[in-house]
């Protein structure tokens, strides 16, 4: 399962409104296929591992991160009657489907086809890998990732406005790698002013997972062919193909997805540096007292990105 978790990561940000998901297929303690998500949501993961594997999938059993679909499509066969065709003799699934048009009926078809399958391994990762088909399902809208970049001090520019660098070329490369891990990147208009941020992937072999750009603004007009528009945070229910959606800057756009509880991922890259007076983080986040600010992040993760920190917090 640990395989196929990994597998379902290389759709993420490309499969949306499709979760990206990922299958290994085994016959004898041997791997014979492997699949994910394929970009623009098919072929499904075990479509894919089925091809890989052959007639070599009758009698193997099958590990899959979501469990098979249950509906037919225009644009594919249900994946619960293909493992079935196949003659696969077990499936395990990490996480049940809460599409309505599959939500345990895929577990149901395979047991009646004499399949045994097991539920609820990974499910917790499975969760975390899926985060944005589940949040799109659950809240109606995309799971939000929003990136600070900040001296020890919390500053994230001069007061002069310079920013480029705070953080070193490692967790530039990280943020990088991060964008290549959402379907679309949203900045503040006073960010695409100061900075013309290009917000593109720069990592070699991973150029073409560029994200969309989208502009917070309530200005009309202010998109172009290359930029598109959300007039506020609220608004970000209506991108439709967005499921992981990163939030850039500015210190005024991060605070106003704060405010309106819309963040459950939070990336912080913090570098030794100390700037005093200078561009703060965030403005107002709507705080009235301090006991409101505790308990809302859980630390998920911090490792050393060269000299600079990175801290990744999950929304509670």
């Amino acid at each position: 399962m640990a395989a196929a978790l990994a597998l379902s990561e290389r759709g993420r940000g490309r499969t949306a409104p499709n979760p990206n998901v990922g299958c290994v297929i085994v016959q004898d303690d041997r791997v014979v296929g492997r699949g994910w998500t394929q970009p623009g949501g098919r072929p499904h993961a075990e479509a894919m591992a089925l091809a890989q594997a052959g007639a070599k999938s009758r009698g193997a059993t099958c590990y899959v991160t979501l469990e098979p679909c249950a509906h037919v499509s225009e644009r594919g066969p249900a994946c619960a009657d293909l493992l079935i065709e196949a003659g696969v003799a077990g499936v395990v699934i990490a996480l049940g489907d809460p599409d309505p048009r599959t939500n345990g009926q895929g577990i149901t078809r395979l047991r009646a086809a004499g399949i045994e399958v097991a539920e609820g391994v990974g499910e917790a990762s499975a969760r975390e890998a899926m985060a944005g088909f589940l949040t799109r399902r659950a809240k109606g809208r995309p799971f939000v990732t929003l990136k600070l970049a900040t001296s020890l001090d919390g500053r994230i520019a001069l007061e002069s406005g310079e920013s480029r660098w705070i953080t070193g070329p490692q967790a530039r490369a990280h943020a990088h790698l991060e964008r290549a891990r959402h379907d679309a990147i949203l900045v503040g208009r006073g960010t695409r002013a100061m900075d013309t941020p290009s917000l593109d992937v720069r990592l070699p072999g991973l150029e073409d997972r560029t994200p969309r750009r989208f502009l917070l603004t309530g200005q009309p007009g202010a998109g172009d062919d290359a930029w598109g528009i959300v007039n506020a945070p609220s608004s970000i229910a209506d991108l439709e193909g967005v499921d992981h959606l990163l939030v850039e800057g500015g210190a005024e756009t991060a605070a106003s997805f704060l405010r309106e509880g819309l963040v459950d991922r939070l990336l912080l890259y913090r570098a030794p540096i100390l700037i005093g007076a200078g561009k703060p983080a965030l403005g107002d986040i709507g705080l009235s007292d301090l006991a409101t600010a505790h308990n809302r992040w859980r630390l998920a993760d911090t490792r050393m990105l060269g000299s600079d920190r990175l801290e990744v917090y999950a929304s509670q």
